[in-house]
């Protein structure tokens, strides 16, 4: 079973569940994680990444992907995102737990906190409480960068932590090396380069690897082949394309 592990849906032209679930059928992906977008235009990233643009809907869409994942229970499952300066987000997300969500994605790029503060710290044991991880990006910014990640993995080794894209630009050894030294680390692929997953695969192995596809930024296709190009063993393979999100989501 092939699992993207990480796309955005939103009631857009551009990202809406229906064209998802397309790209999932054409490009022979089984299931799809899906998480909220919408709170930036994607196709204008690298003026949010440069300062020059900041998140025109900064409240996430929790609702859209917990409608489309109860329609296509089969293919998707959810993740909900949580603002950290909202009052009560740990409370959020464990109601969001109850309803079916799998996961707690974090964005700060939208909504600009660090990882050493309270809120996220209540956030990341909501997750270990539950059983479920935590996904987040990092940026370059000293509160949201990788080493702050780091440290908030090692404040909660019961809490898994996945790092999206590989962590930050495109050869982040920091984010690496974390995952090969501590059991709760994982890195994500999604718009990572061939060379940095490759290298990343040799350092924490297979089992730290999880496949996504950023959707609707990057088709979940191009994602795999990225993948596919590594010619791993069958094993090593199945960890990364399924078999980890599946062991860290309970899917059964």
């Amino acid at each position: 079973m092939i699992i993207d592990a990480h796309a955005h849906i939103s009631n857009t032209d551009y990202g809406n569940v229906e064209i998802y679930l397309e790209q999932l059928k054409n490009s022979g992906i089984d299931q799809g994680i899906t998480v909220p977008g919408g709170m930036m235009d994607v196709r204008r990233m690298t003026d949010y990444i440069t300062g020059a643009a900041k998140a025109e809907n900064p409240v996430p869409d929790n609702d859209y992907v917990l409608e489309s994942f109860q329609r296509h229970n089969l293919i998707l499952k959810g993740f909900a995102c949580i603002n950290p300066h909202d009052q009560g987000g740990a409370e959020q997300l464990a109601q969001r737990f109850k309803e079916g969500f799998r996961g707690l994605k974090l964005s700060p790029m939208s909504h600009q906190f660090s990882f050493a503060g309270k809120s996220v710290a209540a956030l990341a044991a909501c997750c270990g409480d539950h059983g479920f991880p935590l996904y987040t990006h990092v940026v370059f910014s000293p509160g949201a960068s990788t080493t702050r990640f780091i440290s908030l993995a090692r404040q909660f080794p019961g809490t898994n932590f996945i790092l999206g894209h590989m962590g930050f630009g495109p050869a982040d050894r920091e984010g690496a090396e974390a995952a090969r030294e501590l059991k709760n680390v994982y890195l994500e692929t999604s718009t990572g380069n061939f060379l940095h997953i490759k290298a990343a695969v040799n350092k924490a192995g297979a089992e730290k690897i999880i496949f996504g596809s950023e959707f609707p930024l990057s088709h979940p296709a191009a994602e795999l082949k990225k993948i596919m190009l590594l010619d791993l063993p069958a094993s090593e393979n199945d960890l990364i394309l399924g078999g980890n999100i599946k062991r860290l989501l309970k899917i059964a």
